[in-house]
């Protein structure tokens, strides 16, 4: 008798990262981006070279098919 085989069921990742340019410094900032928080975040996160404060808007297609638009501003 053998034992019945589980199936592995391949589970896609929350996070994704992104990219933007700082306005205030033109570093480019790599952010983490949870998928968990829907197809529109927006949030304020101070810049980790210049520490001036940025607000980063994310947009994802409604299938989170990987495809992230990334705007910043300054705040």
């Amino acid at each position: 008798m053998t034992k019945p085989q589980r199936r592995r069921r391949r589970q896609r990742s929350t996070f994704l990262e992104a990219a933007y340019i700082c306005p205030s410094c033109g570093e480019e900032i790599i952010v983490p981006v949870d998928l968990s928080q829907g197809s529109f975040q927006e949030y304020v996160e101070d810049c980790p070279v210049c520490c001036c404060p940025n607000v980063i808007t994310v947009e994802m297609d409604e299938h989170f098919d990987d495809q992230l638009q990334v705007m910043v501003r300054p705040e």
